[in-house]
């Protein structure tokens, strides 16, 4: 029998049992489902916040408030306690050294703002005219802060695109008093739509100086403060620079935190890797499940098919020609099964990426090629034995069976 009568037959004997294929390709589908579905959304995640810090320019040092105690990059390092403020004389200190090219200082709040008579709560960041440039924002409309004094609380503000059509409608924003806190400010920009970027909403903010800020709010503290250094290759020694300054102006005590995008891009990329691994190998258990149900559903038909045997072993077939029946149709199977799951997976990642357009959400190439892998591998492994045990029926026995 040759390849291509081993693969007829083979072929003939799982349709001519159908559910029994048919639930072996559903277990197997649903495995490879889940692994490219599952990596999707972890890297997804993963790619997300790596486009999100990336898009901020590659040379950015963040200056946090607070110390944290094994100077690495986690949650804890955004949330910390203050032992000694942040303030906007540390920011403007920041400037003058010879690795920095711009500093804006940001101080961060909740507030309400008020526009005929449309009350909405909204995110105030008090900032410097540097910001934009820092964040790679643009404007649809107007200006942005005034290069004045970081200390001059101009009774100036910038919205949001979001913000603008839903408190202005049809109206013109620019030149409108808006009531913020107790503060009347008046609109001279408003945001090009570019979503959100380190935590916050850009289409949805309200930005103003940040001496105004630090009024509405009445804190003196910087939520932090963001440097873009000159070379990316001296980004480690600008950090250096800044930390050391810091320390200096602080009575000697390094008080604050100051990390650079590249850890904080290696952190994320890192943990998020871990994290897509770890629910790659979930969703892999159940592709080894599969295989077990493969050898089961195997065995089940080599006692079913023991005339056939029999039959095939009495018209010369060889051991290693049954044997190779088993396995090519367990093949068959798993190929059947790896290719409906893999469709359905990418139906499902589609699905992802439609729900949250934000999310690139999309199946790394070693996921798809582990998952498809593994599933052949399986049906390959599991169906060993019970194709041996085919091949070792006696043909006389076999078909006394019947």
């Amino acid at each position: 029998m040759n390849f291509t009568d081993t693969l007829r037959f083979a072929a003939r004997a799982a349709l001519g049992h159908r559910l029994r294929a048919g639930l072996l390709v559903v277990a197997i589908a649903i495995g490879v489902a889940a692994v490219v579905v599952l990596t999707a959304l972890g890297d997804g995640a993963r790619r997300y916040v790596v486009d999100e810090f990336s898009a901020l320019g590659a040379n950015l040092v963040i200056v946090l408030p607070g110390r944290n105690a094994t100077g690495g990059v986690n949650v804890g390092s955004f949330v910390t306690n203050t032992p000694r403020d942040l303030t906007i004389d540390d920011a403007a200190a920041l400037t003058r050294r010879p690795g920095v090219r711009l500093v804006t200082p940001i101080i961060v709040g909740n507030s309400e703002i008020a526009v005929g008579g449309r009350l909405r709560q909204v995110v105030i960041a008090g900032t410097s005219a540097e910001f934009t440039a820092i964040r790679h924002l643009s404007l649809a409309q107007g200006r942005f802060l005034p290069a004045e004094d970081w200390h001059r609380a101009s009774a100036v503000a910038v919205i949001g695109a979001t913000l603008r059509n839903e408190m202005f409608g049809n109206e013109a924003a620019l030149g409108r008093m808006i009531r913020v806190g107790d503060r009347r400010l008046r609109v001279i920009g408003v945001l090009a739509p570019a979503g959100r970027g380190l935590g916050m909403d850009s289409d949805e903010l309200v930005i103003v100086p940040v001496a105004t800020a630090q009024a509405i709010f009445n804190s003196n503290t910087l939520f932090r403060i963001l440097v873009e250094a000159r070379d990316h290759d001296a980004l480690s020694a600008t950090r250096d620079q800044i930390s050391a300054l810091i320390k200096n102006r602080h009575g000697g005590d390094l008080d604050v935190t100051v990390i650079t995008q590249d850890a904080v891009l290696a952190t994320f990329d890192r943990v998020l890797g871990a994290l897509t691994l770890a629910v790659a190998g979930i969703a892999a258990i159940s592709l080894g499940v599969s295989g077990i149900l493969v050898m089961n559903v195997m065995l089940v038909a080599v006692t079913q098919r023991h005339t056939e045997i029999g039959l095939l072993k009495a018209l010369g077939a060889s051991p290693r020609t049954i044997e190779r029946i088993f396995l090519t149709e367990a093949t068959l199977l798993s190929v059947a099964g790896a290719s409906i799951g893999y469709g359905c997976g990418q139906l499902g990642a589609c699905a992802i990426r439609l729900v949250k357009p934000v999310l690139p959400a999309w199946p790394p190439t070693w996921a798809v090629a582990a998952a498809l892998g593994m599933a052949l591998a399986s049906g390959l492994i599991f169906g060993v034995l019970p194709a041996r045990r085919a091949a070792a029926l006696d043909p006389v026995l076999a078909l006394s069976r019947h």
